[in-house]
């Protein structure tokens, strides 16, 4: 990739060069910021620290007499340096630059004065007078560089949809490669971006297929559009769609706020949960396309929640928390008696009622609209990787929440309301096989919650998945009883997997 430059016509874009770079930046990332007197080079840095700290009116003072002005109570930390006053460039050394890039970022100024002492240099930009305005030189490493292009392909796409000025701040990534953004205009709810590059899905695993597709876990931002216009036309609560790049992957919604179905100290609401699963027995009673139009001539294909999804789901935790706790990689014997017991279980799936499966109905994709009623309290915001499969595993995703305490009793509550809005709906419905399959799809969906947080801490470097996984042992532990999960009982008790406890 080769350096490019970009125009600024006055301070402002100045500053929102700095928005934009700052949300490209990763730890360890060093910038090179050079320019004459005048040059803009403190508009710049004010801009990008602003961002970081989520903050317009941070202070940032000029680190010209400090020489390092540090901000490590930053989400990112950041040392701001100034090398202008430097004596001779062998100073540098006792700046303590290689510390702070361990944990953060570095933005020098004046970095020519270091005559070659710096750490490597993941960004060089270099502003310089044009015209009645200025243009930014920026070079870097490929990779460096590929990920401030998606930044400014963000602000590109921000102002072809009229938000060319929106104040940009980082708001979530989540366990996938998305990540999502704030954009404030000055008046009004800010909006949020949605930054969702098409995702290929990592090596071949088996029948030339990747996890991702064998999962049959959404690849392109189209999965959401389709759902969410789908949903929103049998009167579900979720975002709005003001603008859409469907090739780059950008979307700018509607934002459905903060408050979501936890109290204040992380306690589940009841009166919240319970609305959201009559939702799920409202939701179980459409009959839902395969094919669903996604606005750009194209159609988005919902895929059945089958034996391979299944199996390549539960496979996680045979294949990382297992070693994890045992300290040792299962056998290939041992692997395969798991598999078979597994296949055993879900041969009892095949009369299961099957319905629109959103796959992730838990807390964190739940926002509390008081100011509606009915259905639309509720707000969905995560359905991308939806399917079709058996209608309990959405219920069995929101009573044994991943992220918070589901205790049996408020359990068995809410269990009983789905029942209840469901027999409200249909004479027809079969109580006896719906718990059957509840017990087997929570058994499966907390299996590969197990091996998901011990891979987020050991492949990703996300260790704070862990402190879920006594939670998510007692889930298993509990359902694990049902009659139709006995193999998988039998395989767990004769390998001491229900009997201990990982060590985080």
């Amino acid at each position: 990739m080769t350096p490019f430059s970009v125009e600024l016509a006055n301070a402002e874009d100045t500053a929102r060069l700095g928005q934009d770079v700052g949300l490209s930046l990763r730890k360890g990332d060093l910038i090179a910021l050079s320019g004459d007197l005048g040059a803009g080079k403190s508009t710049f840095a004010r801009g990008l620290i602003r961002t970081i700290a989520d903050d317009a009116d941070y202070d940032v003072p000029s680190p010209t007499f400090t020489i390092v002005q540090s901000y490590p109570e930053l989400r990112l930390p950041i040392s701001h340096v100034d090398l202008y006053r430097l004596s001779t460039a062998d100073e540098i050394d006792e700046l303590g630059l290689d510390e702070a890039l361990l944990d953060g970022i570095v933005l020098i100024e004046w970095p020519e004065r270091a005559d070659g002492f710096l750490p490597p240099v993941s960004l060089s930009i270099t502003l310089q007078d044009h015209g009645s305005g200025r243009k930014a030189f920026i070079e870097g490493p490929p990779d460096v560089l590929a990920r401030l292009e998606r930044s400014l392909a963000i602000r590109s796409f921000l102002a072809r949809s009229g938000l060319a000025h929106a104040e940009r701040r980082y708001l979530l990534g989540d366990a996938s490669a998305r990540g999502y953004e704030t954009l404030s205009t000055g008046s009004g709810t800010p909006l949020i971006l949605m930054n969702s590059p098409y995702n290929p899905g990592g090596p071949i695993l088996r029948d030339g297929k990747t996890y991702m597709q064998i999962a049959h876990l959404s690849q392109s931002v189209n999965a959401f559009v389709a759902l969410d216009r789908l949903l929103a036309s049998k009167g579900f609560n979720v975002p709005h769609i003001n603008a859409e790049d469907l090739e780059h992957g950008f979307l700018v919604i509607e934002n459905l706020g903060s408050d979501g179905i936890l109290d204040k100290d992380g306690a589940p609401i009841f009166e919240r949960y319970e609305a959201a699963v009559r939702l799920l027995a409202k939701l179980h009673q459409f009959i839902w396309p395969q094919d669903i139009p996604v606005g750009n001539g194209a159609t988005h294909r919902l895929h059945h929640f089958d034996r391979d999804a299944m199996m390549i789901e539960v496979e996680l935790l045979s294949d990382w928390y297992v070693p994890r706790m045992n300290g040792t990689v299962i056998s290939p014997d041992l692997k395969s008696s798991y598999i078979a017991a597994w296949d055993n279980v879900f041969s009892q799936l095949s009369n299961a009622e099957q319905s629109l499966l959103l796959r992730d109905v838990h807390s964190p994709n739940i926002l509390w609209q008081a100011h509606r009623s009915g259905i639309e309290r509720v707000g969905l915001i995560d359905f991308q990787d939806a399917m079709l499969g058996p209608s309990a595993y959405d219920v069995a995703s929101l009573i044994m929440d991943a992220r918070v305490t589901i205790e049996p009793d408020m359990q068995d509550l809410l269990l009983a309301a789905y029942i209840e809005e469901r027999r409200a709906g249909s004479t027809a419905f079969d109580e006896t096989g719906f718990k059957k399959a509840f017990a087997i799809m929570a058994a499966q969906r907390n299996a590969k919650i197990l091996g998901i947080f011990v891979r987020l801490d050991e492949r990703d470097g996300k260790p704070f998945y862990l402190r879920h996984l006594p939670r998510i042992q007692t889930y298993l532990e509990r359902v694990i009883d049902h009659p139709a999960l006995a193999p998988v009982k039998d395989w767990c008790e004769k390998n001491g997997i229900l009997a201990q406890r990982i060590k985080a």
